[in-house]
């Protein structure tokens, strides 16, 4: 099932305005980029209605760096074509505006651990000494005693008072002191989205863009020490620019250091949401489009990822990572979608668009490989492209609903080139045909 929909509406009465909104949850690189494809044949497929003129823009993580450019009108291809370094309206992102070493991080670290070893380590061996001479015999008989039956409750009793006596006397420093809260700086993406919102002239601040364009612009991001979700928008939290928003909601843990932002300090907005619809919801959104790229992979058959591996354990650590999750972001979004349904006050419509849960070569790209980024988004286009051939029919009646019309045969073969209009009809009927004879991937919630 690469779509679900989630009908509120009356299926009887077509609203004449509908509000809106587009979910982007995260996917690193990697699923920025399948993102980024996939948006590009929602965009044809839509006819009516450009993925740029949404009301509403729920962002989150890498969903947060697309968003704040689609908010301002800047089309999804365009910002494909920044990743390669072909667009004459954005930059082009490089490898090291993603990989930009925490050189600062590593200078603070090891300053600090230099400055311990001058100062707090010396006072440590002065307090060991002092243990050892005032406890003399005691220390010699325990000492003896390990020498005579070694073992660890032996030694326990030599080192044990030891090291309570040193730290009573000389507080150590945590071990954490010296280890760096990241590997990379953030610093360069917000800048590239500073810098290429100038360039496009889109309000840095979510009030103008608000007032400018008529667009609520909402990037989610965690706060590292309250471990809660933040919602940056034109009516919500206003204290940073719409660029440091995105810095904050991209800050992978492990991957980047946490940045510090007006005080505070971020992580990735998908620690603690996969999409925030209830956001939307209560932002007026009559009709929710959520963009998740992150689902686990069925392994049912087994070899699928590779012939030599039966089960995804076999291909290490990092694959039961990936497996671990995307379980867990796909069960919080579900879990999300069946409290909406049971919500008695909202009367729209959910559309979720999702890889199916059998796309291996989705599943075997690292998230954080910038190299990968034209394989991804070609995968996503090919998705959401599939996806809509197959399910054209219920997707086209709800967005008709919503006044929104579309064209099946408008999505092209592929994400480089669009079908010619004489192919059409022709195309109409063999997608068509398609989903007769394939199973449906649709499922229908009401």
């Amino acid at each position: 099932m690469g779509i679900t929909i989630l009908q509120k509406s009356d299926p009887n009465r077509p609203r004449k305005k509908s509000r809106v909104a587009l979910i982007l949850a995260g996917g690193a690189i990697s699923g920025g980029a399948f993102k980024l494809g996939g948006l590009i044949a929602l965009d044809r497929y839509m006819r009516s209605r450009s993925v740029t003129q949404f009301d509403i823009y729920v962002c989150l993580s890498a969903g947060a760096f697309i968003g704040s450019f689609l908010a301002g009108k800047v089309p999804p291809d365009e910002l494909l074509r920044a990743l390669d370094g072909t667009s004459t309206r954005m930059d082009h992102f490089k490898f090291y505006d993603f990989y930009w070493p925490a050189l600062g991080e590593f200078k603070r670290r090891g300053a600090r651990l230099g400055y311990d070893a001058l100062k707090v380590w010396p006072a440590v061996v002065r307090a060991m000494i002092r243990h050892v001479s005032g406890n003399r015999e005691r220390f010699k008989g325990r000492a003896m005693d390990f020498l005579s039956h070694p073992g660890y409750t032996t030694a326990e009793r030599v080192v044990g008072p030891l090291i309570a006596d040193v730290f009573g006397a000389t507080p150590l420093p945590h071990v954490g002191r010296y280890i760096p809260s990241g590997l990379f700086d953030t610093s360069r993406i917000e800048s590239f989205v500073r810098r290429n919102m100038d360039r496009n002239q889109i309000p840095n601040d979510f009030r103008k863009l608000y007032r400018e364009h008529g667009t609520a612009l909402y990037v989610l991001a965690t706060n590292l020490n309250t471990a809660r979700s933040v919602v940056f928008g034109h009516d919500a939290d206003q204290s940073v620019s719409i660029s440091e928003a995105v810095q904050a909601s991209t800050a992978v843990p492990g991957f980047y250091v946490p940045p510090r932002i007006q005080g505070e300090e971020y992580l990735d907005a998908m620690v603690r949401k996969t999409a925030n619809v209830s956001l939307a919801v209560d932002k007026g959104a009559d009709l929710i489009i959520i963009y998740n790229p992150f689902r686990p992979f069925m392994n049912v058959n087994r070899y699928q990822l590779m012939p030599t591996a039966r089960g995804l354990s076999e291909l290490g650590m990092g694959t039961v990572l990936n497996q671990t999750i995307r379980t867990m972001v796909q069960t919080r979004l579900h879990l999300g979608l069946d409290k909406l349904r049971l919500d008695s006050t909202f009367k729209g419509d959910v559309i979720l668009l999702e890889p199916t849960e059998s796309d291996a070569e989705f599943f075997k790209l690292n998230p954080l490989a910038f190299w990968n980024r034209n394989v991804a988004a070609r995968s996503g286009f090919t998705s959401v492209r599939r996806d809509l051939e197959q399910n054209h029919s219920e997707v086209a009646r709800l967005l008709a609903a919503h006044g929104i019309d579309c064209d099946l045969a408008a999505l092209g073969d592929d994400i480089d080139s669009v079908r010619p209009e004489s192919q059409a009809a022709a195309t109409t009927a063999a997608a068509q045909a398609s989903s007769e004879a394939r199973p449906p991937r649709l499922r229908l919630v009401r």
